[in-house]
């Protein structure tokens, strides 16, 4: 297999493969395109802030840490693009950039969380030198990284250890380093319980429409040779009834202020059926992804996607020519159904969320 286009440089992710890389010379932004795992590692090159935008919007990238990854690095294209512009025009242009890049996907708020944080160095740093300039933004976006990695590496082993030895773990959609700066927020959970000398194994639900626990959880897992089989989404309360699931571990698109929490579509049947069942439904998120400004699942963006995702399977129509289709990309499940939530700042209960944030000033 040829190296990846980031080497020699080492993937900040921490693995031999990384959902999203910053070229060293800042021209560049890497993106393995996750539409063709398993049957192909192929990495897209991508020299424009336009262009990133439209790849978070094509889910070339997905998962919410690694959008706002991204799109961080799309930040730094911008500017590089606006190198001989002066400081007032400067930050205008950044300013549109991130318009575009919170417009391509509403509802992960790492996304608008990550974009902010560039936008503010930038304004801070309009007056420098154009590389100056360029070199600030870069250092950030690649600090905006390694923090997510760490803090899924902190987040995992504060999971792990609700995780018994012994354990089948179901987890919906994918919440690995796919999804992340590296190691994963739910699959991060799982790995660090695996590492703990734990034995642990996976059922992935296979996640419709998009189909991310067929192809990009097994396909994690099974590169770290971690025990998983594939179930459909349906499946999974004849499982939870036969008592073949210890825990549910998902991750997060968004956490408001009371706890309540967006994710793939599908994870609030699953955390009714945990209810009923007497299974302890966890979820792993980077605190990057809570917003205290959103007063609870109601008032969260829910994205709609195309029909087309929902009645094609490959180059397979399934539904017949003319009859509509409905794509809630995401919905949420409210905190009274979730057992505890990991952070990497620790384990809350979902509505200790807002107590802990005021607590540490965020």
């Amino acid at each position: 297999m040829a190296p990846p286009p980031w080497y020699p440089a080492p993937a900040l992710s921490g693995a031999g493969y990384s959902a999203a890389e910053l070229a060293e010379s800042c021209d560049r932004v890497f993106l393995l395109d996750q539409r063709d795992l398993p049957a192909r590692e192929v990495y897209v090159t991508l020299r424009s802030v336009e262009d990133v935008a439209e790849a978070i919007r094509a889910m070339v990238v997905r998962g919410a840490p690694a959008i706002g990854i991204a799109a961080a690095y799309g930040m730094v294209l911008a500017a590089r693009a606006l190198r001989p512009a002066v400081a007032e025009r400067y930050v205008a242009g950044l300013r549109a950039a991130a318009s575009m890049l919170v417009a391509a996907r509403p509802t992960a708020v790492n996304l608008s969380w990550a974009v902010s944080r560039m936008l503010t160095s930038a304004e801070a740093h309009a007056s420098d030198a154009a590389e100056v300039r360029v070199a600030e933004l870069a250092a950030l976006a690649r600090r905006i990284h390694v923090e997510d990695r760490e803090a899924c590496r902190r987040m995992g082993r504060i999971g792990a250890a609700r995780i018994p030895d012994g354990a089948t773990i179901l987890t919906h959609c994918n919440a690995g380093a796919l999804a992340t700066g590296g190691y994963g927020t739910a699959l991060g959970v799982i790995r660090a319980a695996a590492e703990a000398g734990k034995r642990v194994r996976v059922l992935a639900d296979e996640t419709r429409p998009y189909l991310q626990g067929a192809r990009l959880t097994a396909w994690e897992l099974a590169q770290d040779g971690i025990p998983v089989e594939v179930i459909t989404d349906s499946m999974a309360g004849y499982f939870l009834r036969r008592r073949e699931v210890t825990a549910i571990v998902v991750g997060a698109d968004r956490i408001a202020r009371n706890g309540d929490i967006a994710n793939k579509i599908g994870t609030y049947g699953l955390a009714c059926l945990a209810k009923h069942h007497g299974v302890p439904f966890y979820v792993a998120a980077p605190w990057s992804t809570v917003d205290l400004a959103t007063l609870d699942g109601d008032h969260i963006p829910l994205e709609e996607r195309s029909r087309d995702e929902v009645v094609r399977v490959g180059g397979a129509v399934l539904v017949p020519e003319g009859v509509p289709a409905r794509h809630p990309a995401f919905d949420v499940t409210p905190a009274e159904l979730i057992t505890a939530i990991f952070t990497e700042r620790g384990e809350f209960a979902a509505g200790e969320i807002a107590r802990a944030g005021e607590a540490s000033g965020v």
